[in-house]
């Protein structure tokens, strides 16, 4: 508070309350009428320090931001929502708090011992410098080794090794070092179990030295490093949980490792070398997480990656602007709703007088989806003059559930325009194409079908209609017409019949257009929830 001088106060109970001067309770009382007289409170846990409102009128802020309960990091400032009010910065267990607080005893031990290098002032000299060079830059495997061996000569245990969890919580040795500072092969040490079964079940640090209690541990344990060790420490490493529904950051962290050290020597490892052990364990959990952090962020970036380079090859394989042929324009559009979609359309030619134009619609979304519809672009854009879609379209439903671990289908609608106007088709259950002739609009089918790759039983037919010189097809995926508006209202077949009469001359990319504003309109902002694909395909006169 501005005008006070600064104080440290150890945080020495949980919950470690804080309120207006004058009312008993608090460990730390404010001399301002503004705070509330139990305003916040701090909790100790396992993992750390938490932060929580315990009523305050005025609110809790931490570093600026308003919290009801946040996890407490070293160096964060917590204020009370008043102007010229006080500011208290937290110094975490590792920090100043805790250091301080061990700084009495050793010093007491630093006379006692004068500059002995195993004096209580040497260890806290190598605490600091671990710490330090925890937060190096430098590679994660040698910051661990360096804080191991920190642990070793700190604790003047014979050797350590840093276990590692697994996906499944399992711990896995990943570095063992000998007081020495050399590395050893990770089986020399069979650490005792019964010592780290009990740190994970009290999710703290543990002291245990009787050799008789550990017998069975010892007889399992391969002699390649020729010690018998008498004492044991191990401490758990956890993730600090920044869940703010948690009240603790102990039961619900995540297990990151553990650290494990023996010595020959009985009662080696006292309770202050235990205290500091904890200390350097604390800071060592938070490497491990932040080399977790950067991996998965590193994973996160590289999936990014893959799936931009995917939607540009996906966008790259569809046809691009308006096609022009001697008696056929034809349009189209895609819009995945994520980064790579299930929707494709397509349209080639096949021979002289002959062009296929077709949409399809896989199911679910994603990579597995869109390289589904990779392989039936190129099964189906190989078709030649001769083949007949209808076998090829029965082989590929064949196909696609014979190998029903794929996990999807597809609803399509491919056709074959012949110069002459005749449309033959194939519906595999997707959303029958609308007529536009002379203004008014029609469907092309109204009954039902089955989608490719759903049922081995299905067969597919083909069926024809006669196209007239100016007739438009209006082909869509169901992302068009089952787009919600915030209210989850569709926007319908009905909306999009009514919005395409009377738009039979206009040009194929106006009336592109329009549906996509249309929809976009009806949707009103709320979130894409599918594909949307849109082709258009207008018949002309065949040229002499």
């Amino acid at each position: 508070m501005p005008g006070l001088p600064l104080q440290s106060v150890p945080v020495t109970h949980s919950p470690f309350l804080i309120g207006r001067l004058g009312h008993a309770g608090n460990h730390l009382e404010l001399e301002d009428e503004r705070i509330s007289r139990r305003c916040a409170a701090i909790l100790k846990g396992h993992g750390g320090y938490r932060l929580e409102d315990r009523g305050s009128r005025t609110g809790v802020f931490l570093n600026g931001k308003r919290v009801t309960s946040k996890i407490l990091h070293d160096g964060d400032t917590i204020t009370f929502g008043i102007d010229d009010g006080y500011s208290v910065r937290f110094r975490s267990s590792t920090g100043t708090a805790t250091i301080h607080g061990m700084l009495s005893r050793m010093a007491g031990i630093h006379a006692a011992n004068g500059s002995h290098p195993n004096s209580g002032m040497s260890k806290l000299n190598l605490l600091l410098e671990a710490t330090s060079l925890l937060h190096s830059h430098l590679p994660v495997d040698s910051v661990l080794a360096s804080m191991l061996d920190h642990a070793i000569t700190i604790t003047k245990a014979d050797r350590g090794m840093l276990l590692e969890a697994d996906i499944n919580g399992k711990l896995k040795p990943r570095l063992a070092r000998d007081s020495s500072g050399q590395s050893l092969p990770l089986e020399s040490i069979s650490p005792s179990q019964a010592v780290l079964d009990q740190a994970l079940e009290q999710q703290t640090g543990v002291v245990l030295g009787d050799p008789e209690l550990h017998a069975a541990d010892l007889k399992s344990e391969k002699k390649v490093v020729h010690i018998h060790p008498h004492s044991f420490i191990a401490t758990p490493l956890y993730a600090l949980s920044d869940d703010d529904a948690a009240e603790t950051a102990s039961p619900c962290c995540e297990l990151l490792g553990a650290i494990y050290l023996d010595s020959r020597h009985p009662a080696a490892f006292s309770e202050l070398v235990r205290h500091i052990f904890d200390a350097l364990a604390v800071e060592a959990a938070s490497i491990l997480e932040n080399a977790r952090h950067m991996m998965r962020e590193h994973e996160r970036r590289l999936m990014e990656h893959e799936l931009g380079l995917a939607r540009a090859i996906q966008q790259a394989l569809l046809p691009k602007g308006r096609r022009e042929y001697p008696y056929l324009t034809v349009t189209g559009i895609n819009h995945p709703c994520i980064e790579v979609g299930g929707d494709y359309f397509d349209f080639f030619p096949i021979g002289e007088n002959r062009t296929a134009v077709l949409i399809a619609d896989v199911s679910g979304h994603g990579l597995g989806a869109a390289l589904l519809t990779t392989m039936l672009q190129g099964a189906l854009s190989g078709m030649t003059t001769n083949a007949d879609p209808v076998h090829v379209f029965n082989q590929i439903n064949q196909f696609l559930c014979e190998h029903s671990e794929v996990g999807h289908y597809a609803t399509m609608f491919f056709s074959l325009l012949d110069r002459d106007g005749t449309l033959h088709y194939i519906k595999a259950a997707h959303p029958s194409p609308l007529l536009l002739r002379g203004g008014k609009v029609t469907e092309l089918y109204t009954d039902g079908s089955f989608p490719v790759g759903l049922l081995a039983e299905a067969t597919f037919t083909a069926e024809k209609v006669q196209l007239e010189p100016g007739d438009t097809l209006v082909l869509f995926s169901d992302g068009v017409t089952e787009a919600e508006d915030p209210e989850e209202k569709q926007f319908g077949v009905p909306s999009l019949c009514e919005l395409l009469a009377g738009h039979e001359d206009t040009p194929l990319e106006e009336l592109e257009h329009i549906i996509l504003d249309s929809v976009d309109c009806h949707c009103r902002g709320a979130a894409q929830a599918d594909d949307i694909t849109v082709l258009l395909a207008r018949y002309h006169a065949p040229s002499a």
